[in-house]
């Protein structure tokens, strides 16, 4: 370790090439990652090649939710926050033992699909960032499915592998072109930039109006409904559907090569960036998922069920999303997934614990639902929303079904946490209909697989075991793995064959349920689903009706003459006739 540390910060500055900088950066084994998370930012710094954590830094964001269903944070915010996290979390590396300039590179997982536009000539975002949650783009949705022959969702999936809904990139930049003046005078005037959080981070740490790049990388680019996912390139024909154009859009590169270096300034200044990942493909390679059938899901406010499907991208027919899972290295194949996401998994804890006043803890949530052997036959649909994969029903509305005199808040508490696991299920089988496989373990990790009674009712809903890391999240890891995988740092080896982190350890909860219990459950829960659609109807989409009006209101007035004096002349002889 001690011939690590020979050379200063200073000598590692006067290299000047990127040739000379990736050489020195092979010879360290630290590796730095920011985490931009959807409540938190994080800086963090492992040591290869047993990626241990040696220390780690964090901060909560900000939500900014100016009205029901819309979710902002402030993107100057972010990239501050960021800064405090690095240097404090080089400050303890520091009291470890360790030198700043022994960290060869750093990595970037942030949440997907949330939205920033911001002036390149200036630096100064032109919004606030729209977060993936953010619904209020439901009007933008039915403005565009009015105007395609269909009207239907997936009417670019064999293109993009995604539906059209609130949830991409594609629908947030248009509600920002239609209703942001600040944004579409820029867009005018060719100097609006635009990119997911990995692209605002990148472009400030990298020298921002001078000479900051504009890039992402192809995981963050498969969720904005903007990228061919068999080219990974933007699509001209989704760019024209969504008004968006190619010059604002960053350039698309793979989640491991070498970037550029840090130039702002900061704690972090002259070191390599070279691994991007959105957080849910990061924590799947923090899950060790390499090949084909290999799955995890991450359990936190909302849950992301993702499966390697290999090198070729697998369309879904029953509601899921196709997504790039990772690219390690320009030359290298590009490996898919699909995925399904769960809106609300533990925000229906909070709500538990917030609205309703049944917990005092979310610590205590646990031992209440253990109170009870079952949950009494309740069953609870937690579509504050809507329902996100497998149905994608906006209509839907949060059911709970069963309820009797005897039910208590304890059942209540353990049907939410069943709820999860039935929500899971249902990706599942969605997964194995798609892929032709059946899924035969399924890797857990985030906050919310602490809870070993949730672990197991996983278990017992689906039938397979669930493998729970004892690292709370992965996200960090795979990240960590990713940009130390690049080539240049050269600090570890990425192949399906071999384990790289020895250290892994797992819970293993197996199934203790029969396959007659679980599948009577089940049809109750997919009875209750079925109540909780239709709750948020409305009587016409303003957009679709507006829309319609619109194409009638093109036609020439004579030919509405011609027909009206046609069915004049047709009723005249019918009376005759009669």
């Amino acid at each position: 370790m001690k011939s690590m540390r020979k050379m200063s910060k200073t000598n590692w500055e006067v290299l000047d090439t990127p040739e000379s900088m990736a050489m020195a950066a092979s010879k360290y084994n630290l590796i730095g990652v920011i985490d931009c998370g959807t409540n938190t930012v994080g800086f963090s710094v492992y040591q290869t090649p047993e990626f241990t954590e040696l220390c780690s830094h964090k901060m909560e964001i900000i939500q900014i939710t100016p009205q029901d269903g819309w979710c902002e944070q402030n993107p100057l915010e972010i990239m501050t926050n960021i800064r405090i996290c690095a240097e404090e979390a080089c400050k303890k590396l520091e009291k470890l033992g360790y030198k700043l300039s022994e960290i060869a590179t750093i990595g970037i997982t942030n949440q997907r699909e949330t939205t920033i536009v911001w002036d390149k000539l200036t630096g100064e975002p032109l919004y606030n960032a729209i977060l993936w949650s953010d619904i209020r783009t439901d009007i933008t949705v039915d403005r565009i499915l009015a105007k395609l022959p269909d009207q239907n969702k997936n009417h670019f999936k064999d293109i993009s592998g995604l539906p059209i809904s609130p949830y991409s990139s594609a629908l947030k930049l248009r509600w920002l072109k239609d209703n942001i003046p600040a944004v579409r005078k820029a867009c005018r005037d060719r100097r609006c930039y635009a990119g997911t959080v990995d692209t605002w981070i990148i472009w400030n740490l990298t020298g921002a109006v001078d000479g900051g790049l504009h890039i992402t990388d192809v995981t963050n680019a498969s969720r904005t409904l903007l990228m061919n996912i068999d080219t990974l390139h933007w699509d001209p024909v989704l760019t024209r559907a969504f008004s968006i154009h190619p010059n604002m859009l960053p350039q698309i590169r793979s989640s491991s090569e070498i970037y550029g270096k840090v130039k702002d300034g900061s704690v972090l200044n002259g070191i390599y960036i070279s691994g991007i990942l959105g957080n849910q493909q990061a924590s799947l390679l923090g899950q060790m998922c390499f090949k084909p059938g290999q799955a995890k899901n991450t359990y936190r406010s909302g849950c992301f069920l993702l499966c390697n499907t290999g090198e070729q991208p697998v369309l879904s027919s029953h509601g899921l999303v196709t997504t790039v899972a990772y690219k390690l290295g320009k030359d290298s194949p590009t490996i898919y997934a699909l995925e399904g996401a769960v809106a609300v998994g533990g925000s229906a804890l909070k709500w538990l614990k917030n609205s309703l006043g049944l917990l005092k803890s979310e610590d205590e949530v646990e031992d209440l639902s253990n109170a009870v052997h079952s949950t009494g036959d309740v069953y609870f649909v937690p579509a504050f929303t809507g329902l996100y994969a497998p149905y994608w029903r906006k209509d839907a509305r949060g059911t709970i079904c069963g309820l009797t005199q005897f039910t208590n808040k304890n059942h209540l508490i353990r049907a939410t946490l069943e709820a999860i696991c039935f929500q899971t299920r249902d990706i599942i089988e969605c997964m194995n209909q798609d892929c032709g496989f059946t899924l035969n373990k399924l890797h857990a990790d985030g906050i919310l697989s602490a809870n070993k009674l949730l672990m197991q009712l996983q278990a017992d809903i689906t039938g397979i075991p669930v493998l729970r890391s004892q690292m709370e999240d992965t996200t960090a890891l795979g990240i960590a793995m990713c940009a130390a995988h690049a080539e240049g740092i050269n600090s570890c080896e990425l192949l399906p064959e071999k384990r790289y982190y020895e250290n892994a350890r797992y819970d293993t909860y197996l199934p203790t349920s029969t396959h007659s219990e679980r599948e009577i459950r089940y049809t109750k829960w997919k009875k209750a689903v079925q109540r909780s659609l239709g709750w948020a109807i409305t009587t016409k989409s303003a957009a679709m009706t507006d829309e319609r009006y619109r194409m009638l209101a093109s036609i020439p007035a004579s030919i509405f003459l011609i027909s009206s004096f046609t069915l004049l002349i047709f009723g005249q002889k019918l009376l005759q006739s009669n």
